[in-house]
């Protein structure tokens, strides 16, 4: 399951930076993650986001109104993994139970 991004902005050149930001971690760290561009303002404002740029992570408003770092946007990503069942559950093997 991977992460859902979306980066709110119509467009101007601090939008574009975050966008290209999150993208760079993305990359980098390879996090399996969808990156969404939001421009449409009505689709900006569902969000009651009045100052972009901004960061959605899973429809969860993280950043608004400025560019982060590359470190923040790493930690906010790595919050909002999804949990992954190592090894998978102790009855579903036939070590024990």
């Amino acid at each position: 399951m991977s992460i859902a991004i979306k980066v709110l902005g119509t467009g101007c050149p601090k939008c574009k930076t975050m966008t290209s930001l999150v993208q760079e971690v993305v990359n980098e760290n390879n996090i399996d993650a969808t990156i969404e561009k939001v421009e449409d303002i009505m689709d900006i404002m569902t969000f009651n986001v009045m100052s972009t740029p901004a960061l959605v992570i899973n429809d969860v408003v993280a950043i608004k109104g400025r560019i982060p770092s590359k470190a923040e946007v790493l930690d906010l990503l790595n919050d909002n993994k999804p949990a992954t069942n190592v090894g998978g559950s102790c009855c579903s093997s036939d070590s024990c139970c």
